[in-house]
């Protein structure tokens, strides 16, 4: 019997949220989904996620960040991707090559939204290393 991975998913959009869960449920994972930082902050209170997928954008414009932060404070071995919409929406750049942006950011993989959900999958798989 293999392990179920669970994931911490969280988003503000909630089709994007309910899209990337049905599908990351269907490819096996569980899901926690939640929709604001104030819920993804109890689930890392109560649990530990093998996971996490964080909107950038949700209650402020560095939610993501702060999420990122704290979960990685708490559980530095869990892997964290951000996934947003940010560099489209406001033409800001930025990305997790330099030393310095992942020092700051936290964060294990930054993706654009609009990305495949296969290719989301692979993307978690490689950071679990399943």
């Amino acid at each position: 019997m293999s392990k179920v991975y669970t994931i911490l998913l969280a988003d503000d959009d909630p089709d994007y949220l309910f899209q990337v869960a049905f599908y990351l449920r269907k490819a096996g994972f569980e899901v926690m989904a939640v929709e604001s930082q104030a819920e993804a902050e109890q689930v890392i209170a109560k649990m530990k996620p093998d996971m996490a997928v964080f909107d950038l954008m949700m209650e402020s414009d560095d939610s993501g960040f702060i999420l990122c932060y704290k979960l990685k404070r708490k559980y530095p071995e869990v892997p964290v991707i951000l996934a947003t919409a940010v560099s489209r929406e406001t033409g800001i750049t930025f990305g997790l090559s330099g030393g310095q942006d992942r020092e700051w950011i936290r964060a294990d993989l930054y993706l654009e939204k609009g990305v495949r959900p296969e290719q989301l999958e692979q993307e978690i798989r490689k950071l679990l290393k399943i």
